[in-house]
């Protein structure tokens, strides 16, 4: 059983990362709320993780999830959520796309409007939440997860954007410099591109 993770930080998507650690890389999933914050806690360039892990069924097979934490106290709020009615692993890894703390003081006070509003609650699992745990949040309000949210600089945008695609492109075997001035055609051609799929698209368009 896996407990933690410590290694380093080589690739971040939209809802996981891939850790490596000796010669194994793993890849764990990570709530919106943590992922958000996981620069901060890299020290030494290695990011520590706490991991809750279960065997998740499709299609008639079984593969473990690994899930990562920042503290023990996120895991242990994770752990409740997923023991109310209707909420599992991948619905809670889902819905904690708000910070911990905030989402901890809404059920505290049986804010129903809130919880329903987060990503697969809906009102009667906002409900059931409210049930199970409410006035039981205390410490979970404690936690220090909140950020200041900003809106990303477009050259920023671009940069990160630019960045994603070279890392593609250098996995498809195709040289460094060669990937960089296929990805600054592909911009030049269409500077309105926000996205990498967009980006990859407007790449194999001019290639055909």
């Amino acid at each position: 059983m896996i407990s933690q993770l410590k290694g380093r930080l080589i690739s971040k998507g939209d809802s996981k990362v891939l850790i490596e650690v000796g010669d194994f890389t793993y890849e764990v999933f990570t709530p919106k709320t943590v992922w958000l914050r996981l620069e901060e806690y890299i020290a030494d360039d290695k990011l520590n993780l706490v991991i809750y892990h279960y065997l998740h069924s499709d299609q008639n097979k079984l593969y473990p999830v690994l899930i990562g934490f920042l503290s023990d106290l996120e895991k242990e709020f994770f752990e409740r959520i997923t023991k109310v009615v209707g909420i599992g692993p991948k619905a809670a890894l889902k819905a904690l796309d708000r910070p911990i703390c905030e989402i901890a003081e809404a059920i505290d006070r049986g804010d129903v409007n809130y919880l329903k509003n987060l990503p697969g609650i809906g009102l009667q699992r906002a409900k059931n939440i409210v049930a199970l745990l409410g006035g039981k949040m205390g410490k979970f309000t404690l936690i220090k997860d909140k950020i200041e949210r900003k809106e990303p600089d477009s050259k920023d945008i671009h940069k990160e954007i630019l960045e994603e695609a070279e890392k593609v492109l250098l996995q498809l075997q195709y040289k460094k410099r060669e990937a960089r001035d296929m990805v600054e055609k592909a911009f030049k051609a269409n500077p309105q591109i926000e996205n990498l799929e967009d980006l990859l698209n407007q790449i194999y368009k001019q290639k055909v």
